[in-house]
């Protein structure tokens, strides 16, 4: 037991607020432990899982209204392997860099490792200031597209409040994540998250089957290059959850086991998404055009609000995720990151918490605004940022012999894994960012030109 317990601190029981005293045996240590304390393999899954899915499950319908069903399918199957691959790489380099500062013998137990801290000790300064800002600027929007999310779902249970409205109020609720420490601190919430996209994403597929298709269902996708890469860029974004990667690994015992998590989450994450948006499309087809979140179909049922009020649920702990990273590096920012205080780092975070608020007030196209963050912010973040990376990383030859962990041989070794990064960076490049930025920026604009900024009621169906 005592060797279990030094193998532990060792391996990173990283940050946390509460200080951790009396008996480990005692009943109150025993709840917290199982409950609060999470850094295993299975952690780390519910969080990729859970994170990935989250509220982009309810626009991949519309998604499959502008590409096709054929179409979504393959783009879906698609980035989800090039997003397990590019999650691979960032836990390669994280391995890499902290191995390389371990025996340096610098000490992270009270200190979480971010994804600029990795790029700045393998790359430099410049490529941490490149990290940051996508970083940064990805999770901002991230963190706006859940309050979005959250007004547009409850406006489906609740009408008497526009969405605007319900935007405040969420605001406000969404703001307590700044008492969660850290991704260590996740453990009940991110299985309660799978649990709730899961019921969502069979609830959408069980009932848009019942419902069968309405009459004079038509399925024109694609039929305008503006929609087809929209749809295709949402879907880029879908599979691009993987910004907190860095500090998801952190939170783990052993990180080194992190590698295949990311691929095994995207397969069971593909069992949610594939059924739910295929029915919902079969079921609606074009009307999903003007319809961008699914539940907005659906007849008002009490299967249909559980729907609602289970994602407004899994939202708030996405918001989390989303936040966190930022809580962090504003904490560091400002001085306060070591502080073993859970209500001086509260109070450091909150300022965070405003113009996450003030976005989603000002931009509250719920669909649209998921495809233009994946395709201007996503595309680097993600998959064009990690590729070029962990090629520069590796270009010398002593630090190819002498990497903690090398290529596989099925890959065909460091010369198959530069052939893939640089496919992933071209493919991105071109269609993620040229092509999916053009189409997602042409209908974002559109959005703006028909219903305004500051909109009280987006996609709202108009009262009698």
């Amino acid at each position: 037991m005592a060797s279990e317990k030094v193998e532990t601190v060792v391996a990173g029981n990283y940050v946390e607020m509460e200080r951790e005293e009396g008996d480990s045996k005692s009943a109150k240590n025993k709840l917290s432990n199982l409950f609060w304390h999470g850094g295993s393999v299975y952690d780390a899954w519910f969080s990729c899982a859970s994170n990935q899915v989250a509220q982009v499950l309810l626009t991949l319908p519309y998604s499959f209204s502008q590409l096709g069903m054929l179409s979504g399918i393959l783009f879906q199957l698609f980035y989800g392997l090039m997003g397990s691959w590019t999650a691979y790489l960032i836990s390669l380099l994280y391995v890499e860099y902290r191995t390389r500062k371990e025996r340096e013998k610098v000490d992270f137990r009270n200190h979480v490792i971010q994804w600029f801290e990795v790029l700045d000790g393998l790359l430099g300064k410049h490529w941490r200031n490149i990290g940051l800002f996508f970083n940064c600027t990805f999770l901002l929007f991230g963190s706006v597209i859940q309050l979005i999310a959250c007004a547009s779902n409850i406006y489906y249970i609740n009408d008497n409040l526009d969405k605007r409205t319900w935007t405040y109020i969420f605001g406000a609720c969404c703001a307590t994540t700044v008492f969660i420490p850290s991704f260590h601190n996740y453990r009940v919430w991110s299985f309660l998250g799978l649990m709730m996209t899961s019921y969502t994403a069979w609830y959408l597929t069980i009932a848009s089957l019942l419902h069968g298709q309405i009459d004079g269902v038509k399925h024109s996708g694609p039929n305008k290059m503006v929609l087809y890469f929209t749809g295709a860029t949402n879907i880029l974004y879908t599979f691009g959850g993987h910004a907190v990667t860095v500090e998801i690994m952190h939170a783990m015992w052993k990180p080194q086991k992190f590698k295949m998590i990311y691929l095994i989450a995207t397969l069971s994450v593909l069992t949610l998404t594939l059924p739910s948006a295929s029915a919902v499309y079969w079921a609606f087809g074009d009307l999903l055009l003007t319809h961008s979140n699914a539940l907005s179909l659906l007849p008002r049922s009490g299967f249909r609000d559980t729907a609602v009020i289970l994602m407004l649920i899994h939202q708030f702990i996405t918001f989390g995720f989303a936040c966190t990273p930022l809580y962090f590096v504003w904490e560091k920012f400002i001085g306060v990151h070591e502080t073993k205080s859970v209500f001086k780092r509260a109070l450091a975070r909150l300022p965070v918490v405003i113009p996450i608020w003030f976005l989603a007030i000002i931009f509250p196209f719920f669909g649209p605004i998921n495809s233009t963050v994946g395709s201007l912010l996503v595309s680097f973040t993600v998959y064009i940022i990690p590729s070029l990376a962990h090629m520069i990383t590796f270009a010398p030859s002593a630090a190819r012999e002498n990497a903690v962990e090398r290529p596989p041989s099925f890959l065909g070794g460091w010369a198959g894994m530069y052939s893939i990064n640089i496919f992933v960076v071209v493919w991105v490049l071109i269609v993620g960012f040229g092509f999916g930025g053009w189409a997602s920026m042409l209908n974002f604009i559109q959005q703006i030109n028909t219903f305004g900024l500051f909109t009280k009621c987006y996609q709202c169906p108009h009262k009698a």
